[in-house]
C-alpha cells in the first residue's frame, strides 16, 4: 500500500457514478465518439512484421510542436473513447499525437504468429527513438493507458537515464500481472474477462487461417474457442509464442512494478484504489519508486474512468490532469 499522502485529493466522481463499475463503463456506453482526422502511417520491422500508428495533426519535420505518443489497452485502438477524448484534447492545446497500435490491433491482422503482450517493449521503443530522429527540435511525451500504461513504465524503467521522452502519465496499469490476472476472473469483473477474451480467442483464432497455430501452440481451434480465462489464454498462447514458458513467468518478467526504481523521465502514474481490474495491493510503497516518479491515487475513478461532472454533463477529468502535467514539463 502505497504512502498515505499520495492520495490525489482532486478527481471527484460525477453525482451518481461514485460506483468503479459505472466509472469504468459509462464512457464506453454514453460517450460520443469523437470524429477526427487521421493520417496513418504504416512502420515497419526487422522481423517482417509492422504496426499502423495514426497521427492527429501531425507536425512537420523541421517545427517544434510538442509530440505525444499514445498507447493504448488490452485490444483497444483508434476506436477507444479514451484514445479519441485524449487525442481531442491535445489538439486543442497545441499537442500533436500519435497513437502506436499494438500488433494486430488496428484492424489489420499482422503478418507473425505472435501478437503483443504486457511487457513487450521492443516495438515501443523502436518506435519513440524513430520518431526522435525525425523530429530532433520536438519535445516528445508518451501515455500509456492500462497494459500499455503497464508497457510504457518498463520501458522507462529499461531506458534510465537514456530515455528520450520529456515526461510520461500511466492511467491505470496493471503493474503486478499476476494480482490483475486473479481480480479479472472474480465477482463482476468476470464481465471484463468475458469481452476482452472474446476479442482475444477471435483475433487469435484469424491467425488459423494463415499460419500453422495448432502446431505452434499445442491446440486446435476448437480448444481456443473453449478458453475461459485470461491466464489460461496467456498459458497456451501469450506465454508460448512469445517464449516465456508459461504465464507465471511471463507475468513475473513483464509487471512494471519492478521497474520503477529505474525510471529516470519525470513521469505521473494515475490509479484508483476501486479500479476492478486489479487491487491495491499491485501498488508500489514508496522506496520502490525512483524520485522521478510521481503516484497519484484516488479512492475512486475505476479503471480508466475518472468521470467527474454529473451523469448529464460528463468531464473527463483525465484529460485536463495528463495536459497540465505534461505543461509543466515542457
Amino acid at each position: 500500500m502505497p504512502n498515505n499522502n499520495l492520495k490525489n485529493p482532486k478527481f471527484q466522481p460525477a453525482f451518481g457514478l461514485k460506483n468503479p463499475h459505472l466509472q469504468t463503463l459509462y464512457p464506453a456506453l454514453f460517450r460520443k465518439s469523437i470524429s477526427l482526422k487521421y493520417e496513418i502511417e504504416n512502420f515497419e520491422f526487422d522481423d517482417g512484421d509492422f504496426v499502423e500508428c495514426y497521427w492527429h495533426q501531425k507536425p512537420s519535420p523541421n517545427s517544434f510542436k510538442p509530440i505525444v505518443v499514445l498507447f493504448h489497452g488490452l485490444e483497444g485502438s483508434y476506436k477507444s473513447p479514451y484514445i479519441q477524448g485524449i487525442m481531442s484534447a491535445l489538439s486543442k492545446n497545441n499537442f500533436s499525437s500519435v497513437l502506436m497500435h499494438f500488433r494486430g490491433c488496428s484492424g489489420k491482422i499482422n503478418r507473425l504468429p505472435r501478437a503483443y503482450h504486457s511487457g513487450d517493449t521492443a516495438d515501443a521503443k523502436l518506435w519513440i527513438e524513430y520518431l526522435k530522429t525525425l523530429y530532433p527540435n520536438n519535445p516528445i511525451f508518451a501515455i500509456g493507458y492500462s497494459l500499455g500504461g503497464n508497457m510504457l513504465l518498463k520501458l522507462l524503467g529499461e531506458w534510465g537515464e537514456n530515455s528520450p521522452l520529456q515526461s510520461a502519465v500511466s492511467v491505470s496499469a496493471p503493474m503486478d500481472l499476476n494480482i490483475s490476472a486473479d481480480t479479472i476472473d472474480e465477482g463482476f469483473s468476470k464481465i471484463y474477462q468475458k469481452h476482452l477474451l472474446r476479442h482475444l480467442k477471435g483475433t487469435l483464432l484469424a491467425k488459423y487461417r494463415y499460419h500453422p497455430m495448432k502446431s505452434l501452440i499445442g491446440l486446435d481451434e476448437k480448444a481456443v474457442k473453449k478458453l475461459k480465462t485470461i491466464r489460461c489464454f496467456d498459458e497456451i498462447y501469450t506465454a508460448k509464442i512469445h517464449d516465456f514458458g508459461s504465464a507465471k513467468k511471463y507475468y513475473k518478467k513483464s509487471s512494471a512494478k519492478q521497474y520503477l526504481k529505474y525510471i529516470q523521465t519525470p513521469t505521473l502514474i494515475i490509479h484508483s484504489l476501486d479500479d476492478p481490474f486489479m487491487t491495491e495491493k499491485i501498488l508500489p510503497n514508496q522506496d520502490e519508486i525512483s524520485d522521478k516518479v510521481k503516484l497519484e491515487v484516488s479512492q475512486n475513478g475505476g479503471h480508466v474512468g475518472f468521470i467527474s461532472g454529473s451523469f448529464l454533463k460528463p468531464k473527463y477529468w483525465l484529460e485536463g490532469r495528463i495536459i497540465n502535467f505534461f505543461k509543466t514539463k515542457k
